[in-house]
């Protein structure tokens, strides 16, 4: 199982001093980043689809080793909730392709008062570019049954298995590769360990797992994420 762990975002100026340099430029802070992780999730293409440029930028500061998960567009998840918006995902798929070996997944991750709907999800599932990995995380408990995991693993999408204040996805693989977004502020190190341990029952289920600590204030998130490279 190849193991991607990172934390959601890098450009954050309050972790200047717990994990980057106090005079370290915003500039340099992906390249001083993927230096000590393999990937990362980007919040930034859920506001905007990123220029040509931007992705060939991202591509110069990172090794090919390096993974950007990025977040769909709200215009898909929000705006649209799913509904005619194939030309702006294919749009969107074809730019962020210039990434070319550093695509990881992308996160479709759904509105709160978005509810159930089988058939929209089916629909839009079987519309997705063949070669994109995509991963849902679903934000109302109606959508977490057996129904919807069993479309998931016949598309071999992934549940994303996010562990948040409000809600708890159950920890069921759907896809041949797993998508854990940690997102709790107060992990102890016997959580990290628990997590470990469930991502470790999936090898020889899961060619990869791609794993994500929440970015806070306090700059926790590169120290969580260190602790699970270290124990996996």
């Amino acid at each position: 199982m190849n193991k991607w762990i990172g934390t959601s975002g890098f450009q954050y100026a309050e972790w200047k001093g717990s994990f980057y340099p106090e005079d370290l430029p915003a500039a340099k802070m992906l390249p001083f980043y993927a230096e000590r992780f393999n990937t990362t999730e980007v919040n930034y293409t859920f506001h905007r689809i990123p220029a040509p440029k931007t992705i060939a930028n991202w591509c110069q500061l990172t090794p090919e080793t390096f993974r950007f998960t990025l977040k769909a567009p709200k215009k898909v998840t929000h705006f649209a909730r799913l509904r005619n918006c194939g030309d702006t995902v294919d749009y969107f798929y074809d730019v962020v392709s210039g990434l070319d070996s550093r695509l990881g997944p992308v996160l479709f991750q759904l509105p709160p008062n978005l509810k159930k709907d089988a058939v929209l999800l089916e629909h839009f599932t079987e519309s997705l570019p063949a070669s994109m990995r995509a991963a849902f995380e679903f934000r109302h408990e109606s959508w977490l049954n057996e129904e919807i995991f069993a479309l998931l693993r016949r598309r071999n999408v992934c549940l994303c298995i996010a562990d948040t204040e409000k809600l708890e996805t159950p920890k069921v693989g759907t896809s041949d590769w797993g998508y854990l977004r940690l997102r709790r502020e107060d992990y102890q190190t016997d959580d990290v360990k628990r997590w470990a341990d469930v991502i470790k029952e999936q090898v020889g289920k899961w060619s990869d797992v791609f794993v994500y600590f929440k970015h806070e204030e306090a700059g926790i998130g590169p120290k969580l994420a260190s602790q699970m490279m270290e124990l996996l």
